[in-house]
């Protein structure tokens, strides 16, 4: 997988995370730079361990799947961009709280990374050496999330929304791309 392609996914998966920041942010009203790092590296490191767990998994049952993995890859970055388009779009508020202790970033970072568990799952698929892409989502998510702390606290969420649909939209259309490259060998 192409270097272009990896940061695309890194900021598809990393607007779940500044979504949530953008929330923290508004709550807060004036973060320090130690709140808004906090933040990012609770995101940023639950959204580079993941990938590599997904991808382990995905190795477990590699075999099995071979013949097709390219779909699966397909379906799993389908129905992960769609899920976030969907989440956009609810009308369901979320909680804002400043709240940025151990228990309540530990739900959220796991809350914000399972689609990287599921695109490590499809980067065993297509057979992506994880760790460098998995380092790069963990920065690229904890940049992004420290910034949405800020954006927040600044400007309120009136974009986060269309942060994540756009997330969306790249993961989907990544999917697409492995597909279509399967397709046409």
């Amino acid at each position: 997988m192409d270097a272009v392609s990896v940061l695309l996914i890194a900021i598809g998966l990393a607007m779940d995370a500044f979504a949530v920041s953008v929330c923290k942010g508004l709550a807060m009203r004036t973060p320090s730079l130690k709140q808004m790092l906090i933040v990012g590296l609770w995101f940023g490191a639950f959204q580079a361990i993941m990938p590599i767990i997904g991808y382990y998994l995905g190795e477990s049952f590699h075999q099995y799947i071979s013949q097709f993995d390219y779909i699966v890859a397909f379906i799993l970055l389908l129905l992960i961009g769609l899920n976030m388009i969907r989440e956009a779009l609810s009308k369901e508020e979320d909680g804002q709280s400043d709240d940025i202790g151990v228990k309540i970033m530990f739900l959220l970072a796991i809350a914000t990374s399972i689609d990287a568990l599921a695109v490590g799952i499809s980067f065993s698929m297509d057979r992506v050496d994880v760790l460098m892409p998995a380092a790069l989502i963990g920065v690229v998510t904890l940049l992004i999330s420290a910034a949405g702390v800020k954006l927040g606290s600044v400007v309120g969420d009136r974009y986060s929304s269309k942060a994540e649909i756009l997330g969306g939209v790249i993961l989907i259309l990544l999917g697409v791309k492995i597909l279509l490259e399967h397709l046409l060998q």
